[in-house]
């Protein structure tokens, strides 16, 4: 072989094998409550998306004719509102690629601002309505919206546990409003009476005063928009001061926790979840046992919803041959249909997750089981 034709052809053998080794570090961004009340349900989703990550990374991806590897870009924004935005300016300037989360629709709302100005998709779990009626296309919710978690609860109040009357107590948050007053809208649709109407804070512990109030109208059911620190000393104090209504409420006290804390009193909750009940199918069976054997603790409520939003986006990379072009994304997952181990993902055009499934549970054992009559 003639010397030019040698180097030719060692240059195109070293080009070539360069291409294969090809490796690319792609950030993703995380926004949750990891310390303060809702810590666990934070750490939970931080959890299921490194569990995702974890595998994709032993898959070894090819995107672009890249070797991908995935990197979670973790961040604290405790359920404050101005510090999810901070969080979200942070994460934006640091070039996530996208961003699971945030949790809290508090959080979610403002942070989106900044997630859609950068063009960045975001998939959070945020159940308030008003975070997808923005008008944003960059917001692709992974969990129920509050309209299918307090309808679910509204409905099942009258027509599973035949209750007529119903008095509602939620936490001013956007998350806490938005859940009771789907659940109002449904109960009164089904013919309940609503007898009381009650608000709290996010860092209340004592509600011995709103509860009495509450008994001297003997509801059937109470209703209860905010998260299992309030709600698990709300069903101890319901049973101290012997009300007979079951305490009724959304995914955010729907949780191991919930359980923990409320110990004996968590048997008279009653609550719903997005997504199909893990334990009924094989695939969440065995999700279940990989976070069991991973992280040697139970899962609260949104850590399999964060392990099928990593494997939706990285899903969406492969199908848009891109795992930098933002709004090549975008338009990848608004078109999307990914079965996932809680059900199929797809959306709507406001980044709702068509017909989500969602599943009521009783607190059995100290943990969400699904309700059966």
């Amino acid at each position: 072989m003639r010397p030019l034709a040698l180097v030719l052809a060692v240059s195109a053998a070293a080009g070539a094998f360069a291409s294969v080794q090809a490796q690319e570090v792609v950030t993703i961004g995380h926004s949750a409550p990891l310390t303060g009340p809702q810590a666990a349900n934070g750490k939970d989703n931080e959890n299921g998306a490194r569990l995702a990550i974890d595998e994709l990374n032993q898959q070894h991806l090819v995107v672009g004719g890249k070797t991908v590897t995935f990197k979670l870009m973790s961040e604290d924004d405790q359920a404050d509102p101005k510090v999810g935005v901070q969080v979200a300016q942070n994460l934006v300037d640091k070039g996530v690629v996208a961003v699971l989360g945030p949790y809290n629709s508090g959080v979610a709302i403002p942070a989106s601002r900044v997630y859609n100005t950068a063009g960045v998709p975001m998939l959070p779990v945020a159940s308030n309505p008003a975070l997808t009626k923005q008008g944003f296309k960059n917001i692709f919710r992974i969990g129920a919206s509050d309209a299918q978690l307090g309808g679910t609860m509204g409905t099942f109040a009258a027509k599973t546990l035949h209750a007529k009357t119903a008095a509602v107590i939620d936490d001013r948050t956007a998350y806490g409003q938005g859940v009771a007053e789907e659940f109002i809208n449904a109960a009164k649709a089904n013919g309940i009476q609503i007898v009381e109407r009650e608000f709290t804070n996010s860092s209340a512990t004592d509600f011995l005063g709103i509860l009495t109030t509450i008994k001297a109208k003997n509801p059937d059911v109470i209703f209860f928009g905010g998260y299992a620190a309030q709600g698990a000393p709300m069903a101890k104090q319901m049973k101290q001061r012997g009300l007979r209504a079951k305490l009724l409420g959304g995914d955010g006290i729907c949780s191991a926790d919930m359980g923990k804390v409320a110990g004996d009193a968590a048997s008279i909750v009653y609550c719903a979840q997005g997504g199909v009940a893990l334990d009924r199918t094989a695939q969440g069976r065995a999700f279940l046992k990989k976070y069991q054997d991973t992280y040697h603790t139970d899962t609260q409520v949104y850590a399999v919803s964060y392990y099928d939003g990593m494997k939706l986006l990285a899903d969406a990379m492969i199908r848009a041959g891109t795992t930098t072009d933002r709004a090549k994304l975008v338009a990848q997952l608004a078109k999307t249909s990914y079965k996932g181990v809680a059900g199929t993902y797809s959306f709507d055009a406001y980044g709702d997750l068509k017909g989500a499934p969602t599943t009521v549970y009783v607190i059995r054992n100290g943990l969400p089981a699904p309700y059966s009559e």
